[in-house]
């Protein structure tokens, strides 16, 4: 027994000697790395080859044309330098892990989609990146990476190409089966998606600008991701979520779309939560088609999903809701002069409020007699009369006439248990508090 236990003791001894000796090892070529001061384009190159890992190489300011493979773990920067890519491949590709940029600007790389050219481009299989304080301007992805864990992108600007159609732009920031992400403080703009993430998990995409493009974030079979503080303005869509599970998406905004301010599409168990969506309009089109109004939130197909305590103002569509999306949770939200409050395309009676407190809708008529801000009456933000104006909206003039009053009225009076649609049993009566009573 005690024999057993020596065998053991040595064998730790040895662990604990060989740890030592590679810390010992590893702290030695910290020291000795070495710091390469580089003024040209071909200087470039050549250091690029001859760097070990761990070194560091400073440009000076100037332009350097070319694309750049960087195949050691290096810190690159160069306050005012400029890497010009003549308008093919990418301009800086890399092959290997621990790798850091920061103070670059780059510039026209190449605009073949199908060839993945970026602005940086990262090869499989790599990990622990940091791209930070880089301007990247170009007409494909400005960053573009497959299999990565733990890349922090912070403190960049994107800037595409504004003459191109939409779908023929990069996306800024492109990651497909990338885990453990993180995306803050970057300025996106005029590129086809902010920011594409596929078949990955667990990123965090926080305090991003992004106008002028498709979807500001577009998740697409992700799992576990968060997004939160984020600004859209001017894109076609805020933030879309397809065929995703347990997104966190709080306390963003998005205005000005034309399409969508939140897309829940086959999504499932995610929260939507605190987000602030305005002015959501299509331009042209036929009002009477789901899919040619701009939506506040769009839930398509999605179950299991909470939203809570959201402002949706001003768009064609409050919420619209088709092809399954009943069983979500809705509550405390807050629709203010949309002018179709609740588009529910489907034949079940779906009930929107929580623990008896539903959501504030500034055409409620009701009134609260008890002064705990809850209305007496149940709300349709969707009855029989709204659906007529769906079919004929060339009748929208007449939605606050007199005479329509009364039969929207009259029509609550009538239905009973038989309703099918939108009911909000618990309506708000003030728009100034969004916080849940224990």
């Amino acid at each position: 027994m005690c024999s057993g236990n020596a065998a053991v003791i040595s064998k730790v001894f040895v662990f604990i000697c060989l740890l030592g000796m590679m810390q010992t090892s590893m702290a030695a070529q910290k020291g000795q790395s070495t710091v390469y001061k580089v003024t040209t384009a071909t200087e470039l190159t050549d250091t690029l080859k001859r760097v070990e890992h761990g070194d560091t190489i400073n440009l000076a300011s100037g332009i350097y044309r070319g694309n750049f493979l960087i195949n050691h773990s290096i810190y690159l920067t160069g306050e005012g330098a400029i890497i010009e890519a003549n308008s093919q491949g990418n301009a800086i590709s890399i092959y290997a892990s621990n790798v850091h940029l920061s103070h670059l600007h780059l510039q026209n790389w190449g605009e073949d989609l199908y060839q993945h050219n970026a602005g940086i481009f990262i090869d499989k299989g790599q990990e622990n990146i940091v791209i930070e304080h880089i301007v990247l301007s170009g007409d494909g992805f400005g960053i573009y990476a497959e299999e990565i864990e733990h890349i922090l992108i912070q403190h960049n600007q994107f800037i595409g190409n504004h003459q191109l159609a939409i779908l023929d732009r990069g996306d800024g920031i492109h990651l497909k089966k990338s885990e453990n992400a993180q995306i803050l403080n970057n300025q996106i703009i005029n590129v086809r998606d902010g920011v594409y993430l596929e078949s990955g998990g667990h990123s965090v995409v926080n305090y991003n600008h992004f106008k002028g493009l498709q979807y500001a974030i577009h998740y697409m079979y992700t799992q576990g991701d968060m997004a939160s503080q984020n600004i859209a303005t001017q894109v076609l869509g805020g933030y879309a979520l397809m065929s995703a599970n347990n997104i966190q998406l709080i306390d963003n905004q998005a205005s000005h779309a034309s399409e969508f301010g939140v897309l829940l599409n086959l999504t499932q168990d995610s929260l939507i939560k605190n987000n602030d969506v305005r002015h959501i309009h299509w331009k042209g089109g036929d009002p009477t088609d789901l899919f040619e109004s701009g939506k506040g939130i769009f839930i398509y197909g999605s179950q299991g999903n909470i939203l809570q305590s959201n402002l949706i103002s001003a768009c064609d569509i409050g919420v619209a809701m088709a092809l399954g999306g009943e069983l979500n949770r809705v509550f405390l939200n807050h629709f203010i002069n949309n002018q179709t409050q609740v588009r529910y395309v489907g034949d079940i009676r779906v009930e929107w409020s929580e623990n008896q407190q539903g959501n504030y809708w500034s055409d409620y008529q009701g009134w609260d007699m008890t002064g705990n801000g809850i209305g007496e009456q149940f709300h349709l933000p969707n009855d029989r009369l709204d659906k007529l104006f769906w079919l004929y909206p060339e009748a929208h003039f007449l939605m606050e006439s007199p005479v329509v009053i009364l039969l929207k009225w009259l029509d609550k009076l009538l239905i009973k248990s038989d309703y099918n649609g939108v009911i909000d049993s618990y309506p708000l009566v003030s728009s100034l508090d969004l916080s849940i009573k224990d």
